[in-house]
């Protein structure tokens, strides 16, 4: 799932800039030109990462709208964008609550490093049983394949499989070394199970578009699952 950024920039050819490198960065970026149209977002299903404000903008500035998103997000992480270097709007920021401040021109490299340590700080840190498969996370431990759209209590067959799969990611892989690796044998029955096992598991990740299990004739699979 990509990190969703809330752009707040009124200077139209410098935020189709940012924008433009954000997504390159592959950052999802939802930009306002006018800050005004930001306060109805609070309201509904605010799902974004983090936000990076200008302060110098019209109507509402930077500042103000920090305040109206935290006293709504109070844990929402927030990076103030401006051409203003002085100490005491710095200050400011960061009394307000916002995580860093970075001052136009930016360098693009510096300002995806800041919004990366800003994201390793606010973000949990992910268990070593939990793993991310696209839009779906697993939990070994309770053999739960969790999505959005409902959560599949795999067999430790299936979970087994779908380990070797992720282990093998992007690569071709033949059946006899799965059987072999998995189960130890190779026969008729276990490689009709194997077919069984791989229909099951693109049914259980079929809500990820992006997520492929494809057969490749006479030799095995090749998966593609995409990774944080």
């Amino acid at each position: 799932m990509k990190t969703k950024i809330l752009l707040a920039e009124d200077d139209i050819d410098f935020g189709m800039i940012l924008k433009q490198y954000l997504e390159l960065e592959d950052f999802e970026v939802e930009w306002f030109q006018n800050p005004a149209d930001i306060v109805p977002v609070l309201s509904a299903d605010f799902t974004f990462h983090i936000g990076i404000l200008d302060i110098m903008m019209p109507n509402i500035d930077g500042f103000s709208l920090a305040k109206m998103i935290l006293k709504e997000k109070p844990d929402f992480p927030i990076l103030f964008l401006t051409a203003k270097n002085q100490k005491i709007d710095r200050l400011t920021g960061l009394k307000i609550g916002a995580d860093d401040y970075i001052a136009k021109p930016c360098d693009p490299e510096e300002l995806i490093l800041r919004i990366k340590n800003i994201l390793k700080r606010v973000q949990p840190a992910t268990p070593e049983n939990i793993i991310s498969i696209g839009s779906y996370q697993l939990d070994t431990e309770k053999l739960l394949l969790s999505h959005a759209e409902g959560n599949i209590r795999l067999t430790i067959r299936e979970q087994e499989l779908l380990l070797h799969l992720l282990k093998h990611n992007k690569k071709a892989i033949k059946r006899d070394d799965i059987l072999d690796s998995l189960w130890e044998t190779n026969d008729y029955f276990t490689g009709r199970s194997l077919d069984v096992f791989i229909s099951r598991l693109r049914k259980y990740l079929s809500n990820d578009p992006e997520i492929k299990i494809q057969s490749l004739r006479g030799i095995g699979f090749e998966v593609d699952f995409p990774t944080p």
